[in-house]
């Protein structure tokens, strides 16, 4: 049993990568005339992914995020709904050295199989993305927009 639960995790893995990677050339397609950050060089690519899992206690989202090829690391989303994904939430995000590094009000709205996430700062959409369920995990791809 040992043996057909580490080849479950090994193809839900590598199915988990593949719905990130086209997620992400998705919206690397579709964001190609994007307008970078101002803090960003020129061409930077302005797209992002984050894998949302739920937590323990009820309404709560772990996050493992990245943006571009250069930031990354954890967060966690919280006062969401008991059950299911789609909701309000508050979520802080934090660089792998453990520093601070955003916070947004979170919006998850589910359309058939699909979501579509908003991040929101000061009442103004700072980033959207779409994403889709992968196993018990929210897979979501993002993009700043432009102010």
């Amino acid at each position: 049993m040992t043996h057909a639960l580490t080849n479950l995790q090994t193809m839900l893995m590598l199915r988990s990568f593949f719905v990130a990677a086209s997620l992400i050339g998705s919206l690397w397609v579709s964001g190609c005339a994007s307008v970078a950050m101002a803090s960003e060089a020129p061409g930077a690519s302005n797209i992002g992914f984050v894998l949302y899992t739920k937590g323990y206690a009820p309404g709560t989202l772990y996050a493992r995020w990245m943006y571009t090829n250069k930031y990354k690391g954890p967060g966690i989303a919280t006062g969401g709904p008991k059950e299911g994904f789609a909701g309000h939430y508050h979520v802080r995000y934090f660089y792998d050295s453990g520093e601070f590094s955003d916070e947004y009000d979170l919006i998850i709205e589910k359309t058939g199989d699909v979501y579509n996430v908003s991040w929101i700062t000061n009442g103004k959409v700072s980033a959207v993305g779409v994403g889709m369920e992968v196993g018990n995990d929210l897979a979501v791809g993002w993009r700043r927009v432009a102010d």
